[in-house]
């Protein structure tokens, strides 16, 4: 009489997967390397710990007038760097800018001292020039196919230029001319460059306004189709476009608010000091851009966040003033912009590698 054996893994065979074991793919990370894996939680404990640094180093920044200074140093950074890091999430660099910031700042004080208008006319005509230059470097990049930091590595170029030579042909003159009598000045100048006195301390506006648009954007990233677009392209261009994701469009608009943010930056150097220096804004770019990356922005594209780049600024704003108050030369700042970036950029390394299981080979 034959005997049946219960059927059974064949020789060699690997072993069955024991019920409800997951491997390393599936299996549920901890909270707190899922939390690493945020692009801005490394960056905001670097800016703790460079808060506590200097608070220890520097007593005198532990007043509310120091630390208001350093608030405003980081939303001059941060209002700039926000646009910023949504271009490079998208896959997009802008080198120009730094220079367009003063491009706008000298087309409004110019065209409204030397047309005797109200400035507002000015400050129109450089936001549609700034949203213009914006266009232009999207256009060219999608146009020609040519990489972002050769387009705008030319405009930036063009702008520099521009800058110094119409300023000299027009005013004869490296700046451009007061315009804090004319009129408008006064109404422009609370909106773009006013205070706000909160418990004795005078904040500048320009820190409300970087908050707001920092919650703003992040609302769109998180929230709206458009922010899955951008993560899209930036991720992969040709993936985005065969899923009906409007490449073209996106790619504009985000070099279109960079252009937004120079104008507004812009504006406020212009009603905080009435005059424009027409040799500014250059090496700005890289300030705006490293804000952006110590914020966990890949430069590869298609990660990062509006919150990082907000702690990253700070960090830059506390580091410039934190030097000063501390009584330092300030020749290290350079030095210390450096180490910050470099140190970022490996703590983004190992967060991702380690957040997703992988290693630093």
């Amino acid at each position: 009489m034959s005997v049946t054996r219960p059927a059974g893994p064949a020789p060699g065979a690997p072993p069955a997967p024991v019920p409800g074991a997951a491997d390393g793919r599936t299996a549920r990370r901890p909270l707190p390397l899922r939390l690493l894996a945020r692009p801005e939680v490394g960056v905001f404990l670097g800016a703790l710990a460079v808060l506590v640094f200097f608070l220890a180093a520097a007593p005198s920044l532990r007043q509310g007038g120091s630390l208001a200074t350093v608030l405003y140093q980081s939303s001059t950074i941060g209002i700039m760097a926000l646009p910023v890091a949504l271009l490079m999430i998208g896959g997009e660099f802008d080198l120009s800018s730094g220079v367009a910031v003063i491009t706008s700042a000298l087309t409004a004080s110019m065209l409204s001292y030397q047309l005797t208008v109200n400035v507002w006319t000015g400050v129109v005509l450089a936001l549609a020039l700034s949203l213009g230059v914006g266009a232009f470097n999207g256009w060219m990049v999608i146009r020609t196919g040519l990489p972002s930091f050769l387009v705008t590595l030319g405009t930036f170029l063009i702008l520099q230029g521009v800058n110094l030579a119409v300023t000299k042909l027009v005013t004869d003159n490296v700046a451009t001319d007061d315009i804090s009598d004319m009129d408008g000045f006064a109404q422009a100048r609370r909106i773009f460059a006013s205070s706000v006195g909160i418990g004795g301390v005078q904040v500048k506006i320009t820190v409300f306004y970087w908050l707001a648009f920092a919650a703003l954007a992040t609302w769109v990233l998180l929230r709206t189709k458009y922010g899955n677009w951008v993560f899209a392209v930036g991720g992969s261009q040709e993936s985005a476009r065969a899923v009906g994701v409007p490449v073209t469009f996106t790619k504009i608009t985000l070099f279109m608010l960079v252009g937004l943010g120079a104008w507004f930056t812009g504006m406020h150097n212009l009603f905080s000091f009435n005059t424009v220096q027409s040799g500014e804004g250059v090496g700005q770019e890289l300030i705006y851009i490293s804000a952006a990356v110590i914020g966990g922005c890949l430069l590869t594209g298609g990660h990062g966040s509006a919150i990082g780049p907000v702690f990253g600024a700070f960090m830059f704003g506390m580091v410039n003033q934190g030097i000063v108050f501390a009584g330092w030369n300030p020749d290290w700042f350079k030095a210390f912009l450096g180490v910050m970036l470099l140190g970022a950029v490996l703590i983004n390394l190992w967060v991702r590698r380690t957040a997703t299981g992988g290693d630093l080979r």
